[in-house]
C-alpha cells in the first residue's frame, strides 16, 4: 500500500480490519516498526479525532510525529501552476510538498473543500500535487470527497459489533440528517464506498437533491422515505451532507429526518453511529446519542486502531 486516500488502495479489506482488531487487543505488538521514521501531520483544516488517533497510532509503533496546522501556521500556499505569485500567496505547493518530504518518510494530509465549484474540488488537486512532489507515501486524513480513516474505523466498528448469531448479512443505513450550515459530501461518498465493498446489506436513505455522486454509491439500494429504509436496520449511521447535483446547497431542513427513540422502534434495536462532531437535537436527538443504542464513542475509539492498521501496512509496504 504505498497511498491511503481511499478503499481502492487496499488490496484485502477485511484483513485490513481484522488487523485493526488485532491490535485493538495488543497496540504495542509492533512498538518498534516505525523505529526512526518520521510522520509528518499537515492539517488545512481542523481536527480532534483524527489528529489524536492518528498520534497516537503512531505513537504506539514507535514512530516520530510532528504535526503543523499549515492554514494558521504557515505561509499561505499556491497550490495552481502557472501563477505569477505577485499576491497574498507566498509559497507554491510544489516546493512545500518537495521540503514535506525531506522532512518526513509518511505525510498524513487533511484538506476540506470550498463547496463553491465541484470540478475544483473533486478534482483534489491538492491531494494529488502533496503525491506528485512530495516523493512520500500519502495518508489521507480527509480530502473533499473521501475520509478513508473514518470509513475503516467504521467498517471495524460494525464487524466487531455485528451479533454472532445473526444469520444474514448486517442491513447498515446510511441515513441524512438536517444540519444549520452545508456540510461536504466526504464522509458519506467514503462510507458508501467502503460498505459497497463490504459484506453489508446497505442503503442509503435521504431526501431527493441528495443524491450522492455515482461513483460512490453503485451496488446501493438508494431509498427516498427514511422510514422504510430504517425497517429492520441493524446500523443506522446519521450523516449531514450538502447537495451534490446542486453543489453545496441546503435543499431541506426538515427536522423530521432527525434520527430519535421513535424512528429507532422501526430497526432492529440498531446501534446509531455518527463521525462527530455532532450538532445535538440538530442531526441526532440527545435522547438516542445518550441512550444505549448510541456507540459514537465505541466508533470514535476505533479511530486510533484503523489509523494504526494502516500505518503499519504502510511501513511494511515501503521500507
Amino acid at each position: 500500500m504505498k497511498h491511503f486516500t481511499s478503499v481502492h488502495d487496499v488490496e484485502d479489506i477485511n484483513a485490513l480490519v481484522q488487523d485493526a482488531i488485532a491490535l485493538k487487543s495488543n497496540p504495542y505488538a509492533f512498538e518498534n516498526r516505525g523505529k526512526h521514521k518520521t510522520l509528518g501531520l499537515i492539517f488545512l483544516n481542523p481536527s480532534l479525532r483524527t489528529r489524536l488517533s492518528t498520534q497516537k497510532a503512531a505513537a504506539s509503533l514507535g514512530m516520530h510525529v510532528m504535526v503543523m496546522n499549515l492554514d494558521k501556521e504557515g505561509w499561505a500556499l499556491e497550490t495552481e501552476d502557472g501563477m505569477m505569485m505577485n499576491g497574498n500567496k507566498v509559497e507554491h505547493i510544489r516546493e512545500a510538498a518537495a521540503v514535506l518530504g525531506q522532512y518526513c518518510d509518511i505525510i498524513g494530509l487533511r484538506s476540506f473543500p470550498q463547496l463553491h465549484d465541484r470540478e475544483e474540488d473533486y478534482s483534489e488537486n491538492i491531494l494529488k500535487k502533496m503525491i506528485s512532489f512530495s516523493g512520500r507515501p500519502i495518508l489521507s486524513l480527509e480530502t473533499a470527497t473521501r475520509h478513508p480513516l473514518q470509513s475503516l474505523a467504521d467498517l471495524m466498528t460494525i464487524k466487531e459489533l455485528t451479533p454472532e448469531f445473526l444469520n444474514r448479512k448486517p442491513k447498515v443505513v446510511l441515513t441524512w440528517a438536517p444540519h444549520i450550515k452545508p456540510l461536504p459530501q466526504a464522509v458519506p461518498n467514503s462510507f458508501a464506498e467502503w460498505m459497497i465493498k463490504a459484506e453489508v446489506d446497505f442503503v442509503i436513505t435521504h431526501p431527493e437533491g441528495y443524491e450522492l455522486a455515482e461513483e460512490f454509491t453503485q451496488g446501493a439500494n438508494i431509498v427516498y422515505d427514511q422510514d422504510t429504509a430504517l425497517q429492520d436496520a441493524d446500523f443506522v449511521y446519521v450523516k449531514n451532507w450538502s447537495s451534490y447535483s446542486n453543489y453545496g446547497k441546503i435543499l431541506s431542513t426538515d427536522k423530521n429526518w432527525m434520527l430519535n427513540n421513535r424512528k429507532l422502534y422501526k430497526t432492529s434495536n440498531a446501534r446509531v453511529m455518527h463521525c462527530l462532531p455532532v450538532r445535538r437535537d440538530v442531526e441526532l436527538a440527545a435522547e438516542v446519542l445518550d441512550g444505549q443504542n448510541s456507540i459514537v464513542i465505541h466508533e470514535a475509539g476505533n479511530r486510533v486502531f484503523a489509523a494504526q492498521a494502516v500505518l503499519k501496512k504502510m511501513l511494511q509496504d515501503n521500507f
